[in-house]
């Protein structure tokens, strides 16, 4: 796999796509903390709680206001494996599926250990982030595919049956990877959801939802967007779930008010196609962030999953500045994001400066390891 030469930045790109990267997992992040404390429950139940208008503002899970599940966590990991493959790249390897891969096991080491081993350098500085050992109601599908060494690949993939949204939940990441061209990270996306998802349409689903934040992080609008995903999905076999779901979402819009009823007639989200379905419906009708990721959790299914995918893409559309500051404030783990998505910004806009075959930065090395 290859990638395309990286231009040159000036001031003003590296600002509007460090806000764009921010946007997208601070965006990703409230979606999924707004979701978390009502995933298991039906619509009529959130309401009964809630009130008519379902959650309005976080609402206690784990503990807490603003908790994140393992969407985020996995999110998270997944930055980590992007920056950890480009500064690998100086050694002459150059696989980012096996970064990947290798960014996802540790995530697994958090669900399983009771907290960081200091003894492992080499798990870089992510791993050590306490807050990220615990247990937010992971997917099977992702602790089985990443509970031992092995890699799923598109040939061979891991739970070959499984299409639930473990993988797409991740994906948004590939998608910032502005510099290279649409097809690559369609690619990319696909090969790393088959390490945990390896049905057609799970892994599908993935680099569609990926093409989609590649183009909006790119400057697209959102319907373009998808119109670009939907022509990169009719060039792969086993295509037409993951397709029909998303014509399924662009017709909704055509159909009048936005409601909760709409949403649920796309599905529940605990499936690939239908999480990115929901997403993107709710983030089509979005009047602002707030509006699209209430819609977007207050159904009965996914919750946390639809709020975080939609979060994903309207973070990315409008940056992090459009996003709520009340939720910003309550969120849990913000300032790691924040610092994870300033060095993938920093990383895609600076790398040479951090790191090359003759010389890199002492610090830079000490947290994104080349082991």
């Amino acid at each position: 796999m290859t990638a395309s030469a990286t231009a040159v930045w000036g001031r003003a790109e590296q600002q509007d796509f460090r806000s764009r990267v921010r946007g997208c997992l601070l965006g990703g992040a409230i979606g999924d903390a707004l979701g978390a404390g009502i995933e298991f429950d039906s619509l009529e139940d959130i309401r009964t709680k809630y009130g008519q208008d379902g959650v309005t503002d976080y609402v206690p899970a784990y503990g807490r206001r603003g908790a994140v599940t393992d969407d985020t966590q996995m999110t998270l990991f997944t930055v980590d494996g992007l920056i950890r493959a480009q500064v690998r790249r100086d050694t002459g390897a150059w696989h980012p599926p096996t970064d990947i891969h290798r960014a996802h096991v540790r995530w697994a080491a958090t669900q399983n250990n009771w907290g960081p081993d200091e003894r492992r350098k080499d798990d870089g500085w992510l791993a050590r982030e306490e807050w990220l050992y615990a247990r937010r109601e992971p997917g099977r599908a992702c602790l089985a595919g990443l509970g031992d060494e092995g890699m799923g690949t598109l040939e061979r993939p891991k739970n070959p049956d499984s299409k639930g949204c473990g993988a797409i939940m991740r994906s948004a990441p590939f998608g910032l990877l502005v510099g290279w061209e649409p097809q690559l990270v369609f690619q990319l996306a696909m090969e790393c959801a088959a390490q945990t998802h390896g049905h057609p349409t799970g892994y599908l689903a993935a680099g569609a939802f990926a093409v989609v934040i590649h183009s909006l992080a790119r400057g697209d609008d959102l319907d373009s967007a998808v119109q670009h995903a939907l022509r990169r999905l009719a060039q792969h076999r086993g295509h037409e779930e993951t397709t029909d779901a998303l014509r399924h979402a662009l017709g909704a819009v055509r159909q009048g008010m936005p409601s909760a009823a709409r949403v649920e007639s796309l599905g529940q989200g605990w499936t690939a196609e239908e999480a990115l379905a929901i997403a993107v419906y709710c983030a089509l009708v979005a009047e602002d962030i707030r509006h699209g990721l209430l819609l977007a959790v207050n159904h009965g299914g996914d919750s946390d999953s639809t709020g975080s995918i939609c979060g994903n893409m309207l973070g990315t559309l409008h940056g992090e500045t459009a996003l709520p500051p009340g939720w910003l404030s309550e969120l849990e783990g913000r300032s790691t994001i924040l610092e994870i998505a300033d060095d993938f910004a920093m990383e895609m806009t600076q790398g040479p400066a951090l790191h090359s075959p003759a010389s890199s930065s002492p610090g830079w090395l000490a947290r994104y390891p080349r082991a």
